[in-house]
């Protein structure tokens, strides 16, 4: 494999500042193992344990850790019985971004991290459709890059598409002997590299007038990433697993907080050999990363499908009482009463807690000096519009927030239990760190 150069870019010029604004207006690994489906029950072995990347044409290939190894699909509807071994050096947090409601298997709280050579089971009921992001964190010095990995839960109702590909974008700093610095770790004398799916250039083939649903990862740990497909008419379907209003994406590209997920729509358009180049922007040059292309078989069907309506709905509440919310401010952009995920003590004090029921509004106040990403567990949330008078169409559990800047969001305390919250700088350098909030 070679690495992806710079690649000039007329229409994809971007500045950290016009990131942010898409921010605001608005991935496939091997198989996993041990599947076995009955009366609704699904039986997931995953492995935390030593892998091995090649992104160098020519040189040694990188050692990593992986996250079990693969794309899975399910139903919703489904309950997973996972198994979870640990066979790295140190000990992991396993986490699932997209999951509602699922207080037994959430991180730090409940599930204590896993030691070296241990195994731990706890169950996951998939009650909504949409993309997740799963990952094992170590906890520990001297750890390696960890390959998440994509989960997509398939819903019950047919969607008129001709394929659904996963496009899962990871990062790398690589140091000049093969060695990639993982993410906590200053960056010294390291390159930058991307890959799609594991790998530095990934295409994808369809016939004329086909219909793609691309589901796109941001896998980097740290940076936010833009996503544009040249010459393209994208249209966003869902984010970070939630179905929205189907709306174009801005300037043709999407903005990525590190984590987050979004689904869209392309419409394969165009003679044979008509192609799409996949562009990845961080903020400072484009990069090539792969492309669509038109093959040269006949037209899948006479003229393209009209606009898709909405993907069919997770049943999250149509409406929030805003004016009797239970109102909490949260400061972000540095510890305060924040801590690393390795040093969280399940008996310290909630960031907050709301009686079940309720809506809960979070003022976030980014203090730092550079972007610093909110991830709320357990509930996804609207962003709300200034005047907390509405919000945008589309739900988060992800949020990137700019130096200065509050921002408002609310969710419906829906699920009991005791849940993760985090907040992370865009600095490679930068600890991820951990509160917790409560629902009773």
């Amino acid at each position: 494999m070679v690495r992806i150069g710079p690649m000039a870019s007329p229409d994809f010029s971007l500045t950290r500042r016009d990131m942010m604004a898409c921010l605001g207006a608005a991935a496939l690994c091997p198989v996993w193992p041990a599947q076995s489906l009955a009366q609704g029950r699904t039986a997931v072995a995953l492995q935390a344990k030593a892998d091995r990347v090649a992104l160098r044409s020519g040189g040694p290939e990188t050692p990593v850790w992986l996250l079990g190894g693969g794309e899975l699909r399910f139903k919703r509807g489904e309950t997973l019985d996972v198994t979870l071994s640990n066979e790295l050096p140190l000990p992991v947090a396993f986490n699932c971004r997209g999951l509602d409601g699922a207080p037994a298997a959430e991180p730090l709280t409940s599930r204590a991290p896993l030691a070296t050579g241990a195994k731990d089971t706890f169950q996951l009921a998939l009650r909504q459709a949409g993309t997740l992001f799963c990952e094992a964190s170590p906890l520990g010095d001297g750890a390696l890059p960890v390959r998440p990995c994509a989960v997509v839960v398939t819903g019950t109702a047919p969607v008129a598409i001709d394929r659904d590909e996963v496009l899962l974008i990871e990062e790398w700093r690589l140091r000049p002997d093969g060695s990639a610095v993982p993410p906590g770790i200053v960056p010294e004398d390291t390159t930058l590299f991307h890959t799609v799916n594991g790998r530095t250039s990934f295409e994808i083939s369809a016939q004329a007038n086909a219909r793609l649903r691309l589901r796109f990862v941001n896998g980097s740990p740290r940076s936010v990433l833009a996503v544009k497909l040249e010459n393209a008419d994208i249209r966003v379907m869902a984010i970070d697993s939630q179905p929205a209003e189907p709306f174009p994406a801005r300037n043709g590209a999407l903005v990525l907080a590190p984590g987050s997920r979004t689904d869209v729509f392309v419409d394969a358009v165009g003679p044979a050999g008509t192609s799409f180049p996949i562009l990845l922007h961080d903020g400072k040059q484009a990069r090539s990363v792969g492309k669509v292309t038109v093959t040269a078989e006949p037209p899948l069907r006479p003229a393209p499908f009209p606009p898709a309506p909405p993907l069919p709905a997770n049943d999250l509440p149509a409406q929030f009482d805003l004016k009797n919310a239970a109102r909490f401010e949260l400061a972000l952009g540095g510890p305060g009463d924040w801590t690393r995920a390795a040093d969280f003590k399940p008996s310290s004090a909630p960031a907050f807690q709301a009686k079940i029921g309720r809506a809960v509004v979070l003022a976030l106040t980014n203090r730092a000096s550079v972007t610093t990403v909110f991830h709320l567990h357990g509930h996804h949330f609207r962003l709300l519009d200034r005047l907390d008078d509405g919000w945008k169409p589309f739900w988060l559990d992800t949020l990137a927030i700019e130096p200065g800047q509050t921002q408002r969001t609310a969710f419906l305390a829906e699920y009991p239990g005791r849940y993760l919250i985090e907040q992370v700088a865009t600095d490679w350098a930068a600890p991820r760190l951990v509160r917790w909030y409560g629902v009773q």
